[in-house]
């Protein structure tokens, strides 16, 4: 089973726990004091660079016929939507720049290029995900209904295709965020039930359908006639594909940092509990287990839009991403404090990680050495059953917290 009781898995009492929420409600005070002019600037500053890369990737369309200029346009036009994708649309629709009151970049009035709508993905991702993190039937981002990333997951036979649906998605990925919020599937199941709301769903995927329609006509029917002119039929082909390469590079990428954040190991999974009942610490503990970072420096930092610091971001989701840096010192301080984990390790690491799970958990549990209660995937209190580790203590001689870290390393050790 996925962790049931947090506090007792984390070897937290309930003093413990509101202890450490009232440390990181400080630490949201000092940086919301501290936000101004510096953070502005870093804001226009990235705004015109990815507006810059956008200009210059489709003026080198005009010469896409020639292999220089579209692979100029290509990678000009991916960092373009990368930026604007992660740094700027993610971060403004979390409100992140709303304490400027600037229309510009405002969560209300910001429609990224992406073929979701801002309007439904701020539902789904907002508040579904960042509310529900990794809890088991509530979070769609769990596999989104598609993958299998925890064996709390039941296999079924159509758990086999597994790496096969993470390949699709991750060369498809704007077009699974656009139809996330539709539930496909409970659609179809539920379509004839009295309650089930068919005029929302219709309204909602009547959005989504007009806001694919306008990327498809944005990035594959207009963009391309500009390499018409001087490369002629030669060069309208050349820049569909240098378009087509450039929302590639764009997919991938935010495919990778996102299953980086939420599926390596040590991002652990949770039953399906009383949420709502949860205190904002308690909150604050569970987004800390349930996420992962990213080591890599300030190019990672800046390409991912600051998701390297995924459990910073999901601790503090609408304080400004460049603040995230500094907000992760202080946060990696408290978990050696508590002795939490504090999972992290670069890109390519934990990018095979997530895809390891995945292919793992395409297979029965029959065929899987660990059990739910401690596999790489996820884990549970049940770890500690019977052991000296079940609860925290206190080293007499120095001091130390012997808690969840600690614990979790005696486990292991003594198993090996």
């Amino acid at each position: 089973m996925a962790i049931t009781d947090i506090p007792e898995y984390a070897h937290l009492t309930d003093a413990d726990v509101a202890a450490l929420g009232a440390e990181l409600d400080a630490i949201r005070r000092d940086v919301e004091a501290a936000r101004g002019e510096a953070d502005v600037r870093y804001l226009r500053r990235t705004i015109a660079a990815q507006r810059g890369l956008e200009v210059v990737g489709r003026a080198m369309l005009l010469g896409a016929h020639k292999r220089g200029f579209w692979w100029g346009s290509a990678v000009s036009l991916g960092l373009a939507k990368v930026i604007e994708n992660m740094e700027l649309g993610h971060n403004i629709m979390h409100g992140q720049w709303d304490w400027m009151n600037d229309p510009e970049v405002h969560s209300t009035t910001w429609e990224w290029d992406n073929a979701g709508t801002s309007r439904l993905w701020k539902h789904t991702h907002n508040f579904v995900h960042h509310k529900y993190t990794n809890v088991l039937d509530m979070d769609d981002d769990v596999g989104f209904k598609t993958l299998r990333v925890t064996r709390d997951q039941p296999w079924t036979p159509f758990n086999a295709g597994n790496l096969v649906y993470n390949t699709l998605l991750m060369l498809l990925f704007e077009y699974g965020v656009a139809i996330q919020h539709l539930e496909l599937g409970r659609a179809v199941t539920k379509w004839n039930r009295p309650w089930y709301d068919r005029a929302k769903f219709k309204a909602d995927a009547a959005d989504v359908g007009r806001k694919i329609g306008r990327q498809v006509f944005k990035d594959y029917v207009a963009a391309p006639l500009v390499g018409a002119p001087l490369g002629g039929r030669r060069g309208w082909r050349k820049a569909l594909t240098a378009m087509i390469t450039a929302n590639l590079i764009r997919n991938v990428w935010t495919n990778a940092v996102i299953f980086c954040g939420h599926f390596p190991d040590g991002a652990e999974k949770f039953t399906k509990q009383d949420v709502d009942a949860e205190t904002q610490a308690e909150w604050y503990l569970r987004q800390m287990l349930g996420s992962a970072n990213l080591s890599g420096g300030p190019v990672i930092d800046f390409l991912s839009g600051n998701l390297s610091y995924q459990v910073e971001h999901h601790i503090f989701p609408d304080l400004p991403s460049n603040r995230l840096a500094e907000i992760g010192v202080r946060v990696r301080a408290l978990c050696e404090k508590y002795d939490l984990p504090y999972t992290i390790g670069p890109l390519h690491v934990q990018y095979f990680k997530s895809w390891r799970t995945i292919a793992k958990l395409s297979l029965p549990d029959k065929y899987l050495r660990d059990t739910s209660d401690d596999a790489p995937e996820t884990a549970s209190e049940a770890m500690f059953a019977g052991t000296e580790f079940a609860k925290p203590r206190v080293d007499e001689a120095t001091g130390r917290r012997f808690g969840l870290e600690a614990a979790r390393r005696a486990v292991h050790a003594r198993r090996r």
